[in-house]
């Protein structure tokens, strides 16, 4: 059963058309990565989604209610938490108080503060400690266990490796399969194609806004993928 439905999804940066006619599909549990070059349109996709854009035109349906036109805080209430591109944590706050931001219009489920200092072991001593002060993996994995605390039924990743060391990208997603095992959905941005593969059940691309090529992950070629990521050809899958 679906989870997100998306269809023909229209979102504009005043005159520029950032998402064109974009059809997506999300099932219950699953992860579904989003691919693709700088300005392709992934993180205004997500940011629609989360409801910090309006989009122009198209539909967005959660659980099967149509949510295009709910604001954002609305959306976290019914279970659809961001990640965002950069963190966006608040400098100033601890540790533990921007996990407690995350929280403000949570649902019930298994993502308490201390289930999520579990998950990332580290803060246990450092919850006290203002984000600031954090290196960028610790501040991404901050980010994340934010949008776990509000317990959401749909988690949206948006760039998790931006500018982060590789080895400290595999430490952020070592944490995946346990925020998965809770039943919770994944849909993420990932410029790394080999590390969107490695993890997600299904792999879309986009290109210029438009979504170019969708399919299961273990059965997309090297070819396909690099033809949609860099438009050498423009046939969908």
């Amino acid at each position: 059963m679906s989870l997100l439905d998306i269809h023909q999804l229209v979102v504009h940066h005043g005159q520029l058309a950032a998402v064109i006619d974009l059809d997506l599909t999300v099932a219950e549990s699953d992860t579904v990565a989003v691919i693709g070059a700088n300005g392709a349109g992934k993180t205004t996709l997500m940011r629609a989604i989360a409801g910090a854009i309006r989009p122009t035109s198209g539909t967005i349906t959660f659980d099967g209610i149509d949510i295009t036109s709910w604001p954002a805080h609305r959306r976290v209430a019914a279970g659809i938490s961001l990640v965002p591109e950069g963190r966006r944590l608040f400098a100033s706050l601890t540790v533990e108080e921007n996990l407690l931001t995350g929280g403000y219009r949570r649902r019930p489920g298994p993502w308490t503060i201390p289930r999520i200092i579990e998950l990332f072991p580290w803060m246990a001593e450092r919850r006290k400690q203002p984000a600031a002060e954090l290196s960028g993996g610790e501040q991404q994995a901050v980010a994340i266990g934010r949008a776990l605390a509000a317990n959401p039924r749909l988690l949206l990743l948006d760039e998790l490796s931006l500018g982060l060391a590789p080895i400290i990208v595999q430490r952020i997603y070592a944490a995946l399969p346990e925020i998965l095992a809770t039943g919770t959905t994944v849909l993420l941005v990932e410029q790394d194609v080999s590390q969107a593969l490695r993890v997600a059940d299904e792999v879309g691309c986009l290109l210029a806004g438009r979504c170019v090529l969708r399919g299961a992950a273990s059965e997309l070629t090297a070819a396909e993928i690099e033809a949609a990521y860099f438009g050498i050809e423009r046939t969908p899958r």
